[in-house]
């Protein structure tokens, strides 16, 4: 490791984009902090050619990482490893990013789902790997160009029962770039808040092809149903959910913009040759068997959705 403290942002869509984009901002003239974006595609070209386009409501601003780069190998080793990826490109990118990884390193993943903490300590197994969630409605709009269009905007992230001072320092060095972070001991509950308000939302804006909005309005109960569901499972895993969990969930859904979606929902509509639907219906629905509760509305979502 050098003095410098270099953090590398692994995939620079919607939620890799906004917060990277704030990192690169605030850190662009500091000697000490270098920010490192790894993109791919044309959405890279920009990026290298004017810098990263950050649009969230009238603000706009331009954001220059230290290097942007498809080749992890020319970063050298990295303090902070922050993975923004889809989960079906989990593999790959830990695969890419070896090269990044010292045993000093933070791996903090900001994924969809609730499996990529224990994926990625199999793979680096003598590494800090906190589990970290991230509330943000944005997406890219064009290559070069990540849009928030939402009004939440936070990172959750942390090991239950510890304090780590690697840690502490990663989110002094959120909050200085304007991010709302929480350092968090009790990570698992906020993970599993954060999953039952993602696993329903996607599922439903998915299978029903329809914004935020018009599911509350005319998919209410399912959307209900869904959390029930969703927050059974977290339970049977002994999970501690507040008992006004589901009511609070729907107030931030309310909160939401009208024409807002899943990046799930998303992904079906560009018809990409993968989705997350594995990893988040699909996760649902394998869990309930194995717990023995019952989810019939994941069940047939998920199974028509893969068809």
């Amino acid at each position: 490791m050098s003095d410098k403290t270099k953090i590398v942002i692994v995939g620079i869509g919607g939620v890799g984009g906004y917060f990277g984009g704030l990192l690169a901002r605030s850190y662009a003239e500091n000697d000490g902090i270098e920010i490192y974006f790894i993109a791919r595609g044309e959405h890279l070209n920009q990026i290298e050619n004017q810098g990263l386009k950050i649009i969230k409501g009238d603000i706009e601003f331009n954001a220059k990482p230290y290097l942007a780069t498809d080749d992890a190998s020319k970063i050298g080793l990295a303090d902070y490893v922050i993975i923004c990826t889809k989960n079906y490109d989990l593999e790959e990118v830990l695969n890419q990013i070896n090269t990044c990884v010292g045993i000093n390193t933070v791996i903090l993943p900001l994924l969809n789902g609730v499996e990529a903490v224990e994926k990625i300590r199999a793979k680096f197994p003598n590494n800090l790997v906190p589990a970290g969630c991230a509330y943000i409605v944005s997406a890219i709009v064009k290559p070069g160009v990540v849009e928030n269009m939402g009004n939440r905007q936070e990172i959750y992230f942390g090991i239950d029962g510890k304090h780590e001072p690697r840690l502490k320092n990663l989110e002094d060095l959120f909050k200085f770039a304007g991010i709302e972070a929480t350092l968090s001991t009790e990570i698992s509950v906020l993970i599993w808040e954060k999953f039952i308000f993602l696993s329903s939302l996607a599922s439903a804006t998915s299978y029903y092809q329809i914004p935020i909005g018009q599911l509350l309005l005319e998919k209410l109960a399912q959307l209900k149903n869904l959390l029930k569901e969703s927050t059974a499972i977290a339970i049977a895993k002994q999970i501690k959910v507040d008992d006004l969990f589901i009511e609070k969930a729907l107030n931030h859904y309310r909160s939401l913009p009208f024409d807002a979606t899943s990046s799930m929902h998303r992904d079906f509509e560009s018809k990409k040759p993968k989705t997350e639907l594995d990893s988040i219906t699909g996760y649902i629905v394998k869990e309930g068997k194995k717990l023995g509760v019952q989810t019939p509305l994941f069940e047939k979502i998920y199974i028509d959705l893969q068809n």
